[in-house]
């Protein structure tokens, strides 16, 4: 059947608006509700546990890289590697120590409250680490073992271990006092994977500023992995 012979429900007049707008959440949000956000509930397309863990693992994983590029960039223009940590990329944002701290600690935080457990001292230390990253940036070795121990706890949970979280009640406080009344599904889709991403979006532009060598290829490495047998990364 040709496209303008097919029948030309609610649902394709939605789908058609959304396509031309100028960018298509632009399309009226009276769409948006009744289309968008319910045909593509998360549940539908991809679990809570296949979405989050491996995300999360494998951007640390490039994070590692990051600082060690960082690292050599410092060492070879004769500076002590470790004041990579330091750096920053605004002078009111939290160095790069603390952004290494808060990525860690917002991709293990949704395990635990996926599974409605409280989240363990353990953890909130390596936050507190984050608030202090400006006094104490620590050592590249600390903030590998950080990293390190993140995907170690990552690669132990188990498959589907969040899914049943999807429908939980959650209540997100802030240190400021804010507080945030969720489900599981909109804490991960609007607050823990922004927030992963934020911190290690910040990683990179401080250490790009600063004149690591870095580039498209060094933030989606997993990406190799879907090459074609023979394929290399240059063509």
């Amino acid at each position: 059947m040709d496209p303008v012979d097919e029948p030309r429900d609610d649902r394709w007049v939605a789908a058609r608006t959304m396509a031309m707008a100028p960018e298509p959440w632009l399309a009226p949000p009276a769409m948006l509700t009744r289309w968008a956000l319910e045909d593509f509930r998360m549940e539908d397309a991809m679990s809570l546990t296949n979405l989050l863990v491996p995300t999360f693992a494998q951007m640390l994983s490039a994070l590692s890289t990051w600082l060690d590029k960082g690292a050599a960039r410092e060492a070879a223009s004769g500076r002590v590697a470790d004041e990579v940590l330091s750096l920053r990329l605004a002078a009111d944002m939290y160095p790069l120590s603390s952004q290494v701290r808060f990525a860690c600690f917002q991709a293990q935080e949704p395990v635990y409250r996926l599974r409605g457990e409280p989240l363990p001292e353990a953890l909130l230390e390596v936050r507190r680490e984050g608030w202090s990253g400006g006094e104490q940036p620590g050592t590249l070795a600390q903030a590998q073992g950080r990293i390190a121990e993140a995907i170690q706890f990552l690669t132990a949970v188990g498959p589907n271990a969040l899914d049943e979280g999807a429908g939980l009640a959650i209540v997100l406080g802030l240190p400021n006092g804010m507080a945030f009344n969720m489900t599981g599904e909109s804490y991960a889709r609007d607050w823990a994977l922004p927030q992963f991403y934020f911190h290690v979006t910040t990683a990179y532009g401080i250490l790009r500023n600063h004149g690591t060598e870095l580039g498209k290829a060094d933030y989606v490495a997993h990406m190799l992995r879907y090459l074609p047998a023979g394929m290399t990364a240059n063509g």
